[in-house]
């Protein structure tokens, strides 16, 4: 029998390469909207702006793009044959975002309190909340599975299917989340069909084609 063909196939390594320009696109465009348009960052201010601006700097740059980059590790590390190198980068970059959504809940209550408003009230706090929670169970799972020494190679390879799925599902549900924070900037700004507000929406667009690079390369093959 003939040897089936590949040329219906896709490579996961360019989805990869364009999931990575993605990721310097959206940080571009929060950089320049937060710096430019909502007057700077600052964890201390009398401007409370500022204190709410490291939210949406944390949860997107460091939160979602790391942890997107973090799924993508074992297709864009170099290295294919140690798979030690990219377990190191994965865990890494999945360290980095866990601490950036810790730190950017953190800044949101802070912000919160010192502008009296009420915290936990719209579906974007509980998603957003539920989606921590379950991103730091999936690292403690991960790490006692994957990296902590003693777990059995049976235990590993069982529970892989099942760490893939839960690490796309919370990404998927940080995407939701953050879409759902840059609806509701959106509809304080489209009324002046501002620089702002397209801004805003060319953030939203390109984390959705970033969620779809990310999943597009777990799923690809890489040749």
């Amino acid at each position: 029998m003939a040897p089936k063909s590949r040329s219906y196939q896709i490579s996961a390594t360019p989805v990869t390469v364009f999931g990575h320009l993605l990721f310097i696109a959206v940080t571009t465009l929060v950089l320049v909207w937060l710096l430019k348009f909502r007057e700077g960052l600052a964890s201390e201010s009398a401007n409370k702006l500022k204190i709410f601006n490291l939210h949406p700097l944390l949860m997107v740059i460091g939160f979602i793009l790391m942890a997107g980059e973090a799924i993508m590790a074992y297709k864009s590390t170099p290295s294919r044959r140690d798979i030690q190198v990219q377990k190191a980068v994965h865990l890494t970059l999945q360290t980095i975002a866990l601490g950036c959504g810790i730190f950017g809940i953190v800044v949101i209550f802070k912000f919160h309190n010192e502008t009296n408003m009420p915290d936990m009230v719209t579906l974007h706090s509980w998603l957003g909340m539920i989606t921590i929670c379950l991103f730091g169970l999936q690292y403690l799972l991960g790490f006692f599975s994957y990296v902590f020494p003693g777990a059995e190679s049976y235990s590993r390879a069982a529970y892989l299917p099942w760490h893939t799925f839960g690490g796309l599902l919370i990404f998927f549900l940080a995407i939701c989340t953050a879409e759902m924070g840059l609806l509701q900037k959106f509809l304080s700004l489209f009324l002046t069909r501002s620089q702002e507000a397209l801004i805003v929406n060319f953030i939203g667009l390109l984390l959705f084609l970033f969620a779809v690079a990310v999943a597009l390369t777990v799923v690809l093959p890489r040749y």
